[in-house]
């Protein structure tokens, strides 16, 4: 028997009745709200009269891409937070909220008359999220602290690229992403604690960017403190096992393969006419491979040198070989699997050009959850929110 499906509305209502009041700006605090957005909570973002975010800024062909991807389901309200106006009215709508995000630096809420104090007798059970690039203390608690900075102090920078290639960042804002997402988990964690304890009060989190991409870097202080050793880059290698690369195509396509585990290796080597491959004191352990990289990297590379990309892939497939293809965008926009999962969503930008964002990157009970509205204009929800006095309490 088929699993049994959500009504159409029910993915996006999990987080119905929750309001979320986003001071933030850039990428860390909008991914965190975009996350809560989707699953059907209401999310006010504030942004300063004349720009708006500055992720409005960051544009492809004169259309704010980023603002468009992430900021879909949400609300805009303009609030000038310098006056005192501006600052009462988000008292107010704090009356109403939830969960409090800002990423400004340590000490700038409390600037704003916006300290732990203020905010339990604004709204006592609210879950104040603080990002910032260092954290609330510490020595670099007001150190400026980008993700691109964050990228390269973590360790990723070093870890990331070639052996005789310079340290290399990430093309996108992978610190601020991935502190996003923790962020929506132990926002989340918070109200499931406050919902459970009457009396929980005002719960505040704070969280670096720093510390997130450094979480997910693996265990190398672990391995630092057995070898006294600092791990080369590898660039496509893998520290930990072999073969693990991307091999060029006969056509000049690229294929990633990943074959550590012995069966897979076994039936590899069979293809490629080594089938002595595992009894050669060279390849026949993971350590003996690692060091032997090269050489072994060698001969699957002389055999797919032969093959077109869909040649390789069928080698593979036949195989049972994890296996695939480097795609680019270009690729993806028209692949089946990409197509059949639903991935991308068309908007309609406010100059009328319609632009692909991702789709919700889950299912629930089967069901994808709905983008209901395209990202909004700056100050596009402020009459509903100042004037119109909704949701003020």
């Amino acid at each position: 028997m088929a699993p049994a499906r959500s009504a159409p509305d029910e993915s996006n209502a999990l987080l119905r009745g929750i309001r979320v009041v986003d001071l933030s700006r850039l990428v860390s605090g909008n991914m965190m709200t975009h996350v809560f957005a989707d699953l059907g909570a209401t999310v006010i973002k504030i942004e300063p009269p004349g720009k708006g975010d500055e992720l409005r800024a960051w544009q492809r062909e004169g259309m704010s891409t980023y603002w468009m991807a992430y900021c879909r389901n949400k609300q805009s309200v303009v609030l000038d937070l310098r006056s005192d106006e501006g600052r009462l009215a988000l008292k107010q709508l704090l009356r109403g909220a939830d969960v409090l995000v800002e990423n400004f630096r340590p000490g700038t809420l409390e600037k704003m008359g916006l300290d732990r104090q203020a905010l339990q007798e604004i709204r006592p059970g609210l879950v104040v999220v603080r990002i910032s690039g260092w954290g609330q203390t510490g020595p670099y608690a007001n150190k400026g602290g980008f993700g691109s900075l964050i990228e390269a102090m973590s360790g990723f920078a070093a870890m990331n690229g070639f052996p005789d290639s310079p340290p290399v960042l990430p093309p996108f804002a992978m610190a601020d992403s991935v502190a996003g997402i923790y962020g929506a988990t132990l926002a989340l964690a918070a109200l499931r604690h406050r919902d459970a304890c009457c009396d929980a009060g005002l719960q505040e989190i704070d969280l670096s960017l720093f510390e997130p991409l450094f979480s997910i870097l693996g265990p190398q202080a672990a391995e630092y403190q057995l070898s006294a050793k600092v791990t080369a880059r590898s660039g496509s290698r893998s520290p930990t096992h072999a073969p693990r690369n991307v091999y060029r195509t006969k056509d000049e396509r690229w294929v990633a393969l990943s074959a550590g585990m012995q069966g897979t290796l076994s039936r590899l080597f069979e293809g490629v006419g080594y089938p002595e491959g595992l009894s050669d004191p060279r390849f026949s352990t993971h350590e003996a491979r690692l060091r032997n990289i090269d050489a072994l990297d060698a001969i699957i590379q002389g055999h797919l040198a032969k093959l077109t990309l869909d040649q390789a892939l069928a080698f593979f497939a036949e195989r049972d070989i994890t296996a695939g293809p480097v795609c680019d965008i270009a690729d993806l926009l028209g692949h089946p699997y990409v197509l059949e999962r639903g991935m991308l969503v068309e908007q309609t930008a406010p100059d009328g050009r319609k632009v692909l964002v991702h789709a919700p990157p889950y299912r629930i009970n089967g069901a994808r959850p709905r983008i209901d509205r395209a990202a909004p204009t700056l100050g596009q929800d402020s009459e509903h929110w100042l004037q119109g006095g909704a949701g003020i309490a």
